[in-house]
């Protein structure tokens, strides 16, 4: 690992934090409720600018974040400089509206929240998630049935979730990992949870995080188990759409081992491998190739857009375009 990586990493979060991006102008709150087995009645939240009608884009935070992080904020001005609408997405808990939380297989949220009226509008719709939030996209776009749904996009996200867990829980990362896991602390606090929050502060990596919540609260045997099935490595040759990954050769968070081992075919995923990076950073003129402006969330979302195609789901697996 370079000290590049660790640069591109903190020195990006550094300014969000001290310049936070301001989110589109016009943007509403936006909210849905679904009815979960378990849980019972489950509140969505969400900022929503509509006033494009081109298309829509999901924005889904990573671990410990929420639409507030400064990358979001971003993400949707960008959007709207493209023509499209966004709905920067609070996945399950991560706002306090209903007592429950997600985790990085809870993609069912995904597809429901496009039954809300509110996006009734739109005839293209996008996913672009960040970190975990990428994950959740990927495994959504295993398993999407709506017909609007063009395209996802995943950047630095984990893909083998045991060896990604396994890497984050090293000491070498203990001041990303602090920072994770207070923004898990904050979310909790607001929730009822498996186990008393004033153990959960004292909680320093995210494998006994997740035994100690995610573990109990959604019916899995141990951490292991959870990370093989809800993890999206052995699920990538299903993909139903096309989709992109974006990770950095040298992200601090989530090594390239643990992203490589489980690719498929280059006819599935498309994904672009960045040499100066870090984990949700880069450089301000990144160039993908892609027909938008320059930078991270200009050349995602100039992909996304550019799949505003009619789509054929394919139930047998591949890709569906």
């Amino acid at each position: 690992m370079s000290f590049s990586g660790h640069f591109w990493t903190i020195w990006p979060l550094l300014q969000r934090l001290a310049f936070p991006p301001p989110p589109p102008e016009g943007e509403q709150p936006w909210q849905f409720e679904l009815d979960d087995g378990d849980a019972g009645r489950i509140r969505l939240t969400g900022a929503l600018s509509a006033a494009a009608r081109s298309g829509l884009v999901v924005l889904v935070h990573g671990l410990g974040g929420s639409i507030d992080s400064g990358y979001m904020s971003k993400a949707a001005r960008t959007a709207a400089g493209l023509g499209l609408a966004s709905l920067r997405l609070n996945l399950r808990g991560a706002d306090g509206a209903c007592d429950d939380f997600y985790h990085a297989g809870l993609s069912s949220d995904l597809g429901r929240l496009l039954e809300s009226p509110a996006l009734d509008r739109f005839e293209d719709v996008y996913l672009m998630g960040f970190s975990l939030g990428g994950h959740l996209c990927l495994r959504f776009a295993t398993e999407v049935r709506d017909p609007r749904v063009r395209a996802v996009a995943a950047v630095c996200s984990p893909l083998d979730l045991e060896r990604s867990v396994a890497a984050f829980d090293q000491p070498r990362c203990w001041i990303y990992r602090r920072y994770v896991l207070a923004g898990l602390v904050r979310m909790s606090e607001r929730l009822t949870m498996p186990t008393p929050i004033e153990e959960l502060r004292r909680v320093r990596t995210v494998r006994e995080w997740d035994r100690r919540t995610v573990v109990p609260r959604f019916g899995f045997a141990d951490p292991g188990d959870y990370y093989r099935r809800a993890g999206v490595a052995g699920r990538l040759g299903e993909l139903r759409r096309p989709a992109l990954l974006v990770n950095a050769v040298d992200d601090p968070l989530v090594p390239e081992a643990a992203v490589r081992c489980a690719l498929p075919g280059p006819e599935l995923l498309r994904v672009e491998w960045v040499e100066r990076g870090g984990h949700l950073g880069f450089p301000a003129r990144l160039d993908l190739g892609q027909d938008g402006p320059p930078g991270l969330h200009g050349q995602v979302l100039g992909w996304l857009a550019g799949q505003a195609r009619p789509c054929v789901s394919n139930p047998g697996g591949g890709a569906g375009i």
